[in-house]
């Protein structure tokens, strides 16, 4: 079935009803070669892996709650949803921007290489899990297992963290306002240095934020766990 496009000259955004159009109709607008550059989705209606595959200077808004995947594979993209996402929304993404305006689910940013990843709520068990070099930023709390084998990027977090954070972390950055239930496996408190402060600052305005800086404190990777060693063996 064909989207039903709305067109606003003023703004030049393209407006298509995800639920008259279906998921198809709408995920082959948005990746096709003549697609707009801005582009607000109604009536999502909580529809998995919306504007998956994305990899193009496109601005997309989903006008409510989407589900699994939105948002994956993101390249270029800015997609912003003004309610909740369900589970691994931005997973594997590459470059651009996904803003979540609430509450996201588990595996948030799984696995993602790159671009940024807001999250205004609350971010729920394993957020950044395998993160490549992915930038997040929830403004709320974290679940259990964040930032899980997490191999590079930042993870900010303004609220609290769940227990196990950074377990066989490698070099990925966590930034934690609240407080850290437990640390997991080979994952540190460390010295919050001047560039750390400048980096934190540089995050918090791209995701709109203006908490201190100082009022976080930084976690990574103890180095113990990269070769295996007998007397290590307990922690793996």
């Amino acid at each position: 079935m064909a989207p039903s496009v709305i067109a606003t000259q003023e703004i030049a955004t393209t407006t298509v009803d995800a639920q008259t159009a279906g998921t198809r109709a709408v995920n082959e607008l948005l990746t096709s070669p003549e697609a707009p550059k801005s582009v607000t989705v109604t009536q999502p209606q909580g529809a998995h892996a919306l504007a998956c595959g994305l990899d193009t200077d496109i601005d997309v808004t989903i006008d409510g709650h989407v589900g699994y995947y939105c948002a994956g594979m993101n390249q270029k993209a800015t997609v912003t949803v003004t309610g909740n996402a369900g589970v691994g929304v931005a997973e594997n993404m590459m470059s651009g921007r996904v803003h979540i305006k609430g509450d996201a689910s588990q595996s948030a940013g799984a696995t993602a290489h790159g671009g940024l990843l807001v999250i205004d709520g609350n971010a729920a068990a394993r957020c950044g899990i395998s993160m490549k070099g992915v930038d997040i930023v929830v403004g709320g709390n974290i679940g259990h297992m964040s930032a899980f084998m997490g191999q590079a990027g930042r993870l900010v977090v303004c609220g609290d963290a769940g227990e196990a954070l950074g377990d066989s972390i490698y070099e990925a950055r966590i930034y934690v306002r609240g407080t850290v239930a437990s640390l997991g496996a080979d994952c540190i408190k460390k010295d919050m240095r001047d560039e750390h402060l400048a980096e934190l600052k540089g995050l918090l305005d791209a995701a709109g934020l203006d908490h201190d800086p100082a009022e976080f404190t930084r976690y990574g990777s103890a180095r113990q766990l990269y070769n295996f060693h007998v007397d290590n063996a307990s922690a793996y």
